[in-house]
């Protein structure tokens, strides 16, 4: 109960947790069955509140997603919750603007550069492309 108070956790991220920590298994099951009835631990609310405050940091759905699988959420849960997120093509531009500024890319190169930031910020390509503007592949690369 010591871990909930301080924060929010997943079912599976506690459970390793506690596995760390040398709980025998058989009570790690029992608690958080226990706790996931009570609704004490929620991984479908744990996965919403995650996306929205990684979303508002600037971090897309790719990215996020792939946290959330490594904490032990359940890909419905993430899917439900990606879904129910901002908009992510709009989140892509607002990342863009912070970072590079009002003024869109011009050349290839600064649109490659700016592409490789989102990508690593875990926005699709799609996502990409309304970004950084319809002519992103369009344009010859020389």
């Amino acid at each position: 109960m010591a871990l909930l108070a301080r924060r929010d956790f997943a079912s599976g991220e506690l459970a390793a947790r506690l596995r760390a920590d040398g709980y025998p298994e058989e009570e790690i099951a029992a608690l958080v069955a226990e706790l996931t009835t009570g609704r004490i631990l929620d991984d479908s609310r744990f996965a919403t509140q995650y996306v929205a405050y990684h979303a508002e940091r600037g971090q897309g759905p790719r990215r996020i997603a792939m946290d959330l699988a490594k904490r032990g959420v359940d890909p419905p849960h993430i899917e439900a919750a990606l879904a129910a997120g901002p908009d992510w093509a709009a989140r892509a531009r607002e990342v863009r603007i912070r970072r590079f500024g009002l003024a869109a890319p011009e050349t290839w190169a600064e649109k490659a550069k700016q592409g490789r930031f989102l990508q690593y910020r875990g926005f699709s390509s799609d996502h990409i492309r309304s970004a950084l503007g319809p002519d992103f592949e369009s344009e010859d690369p020389s």
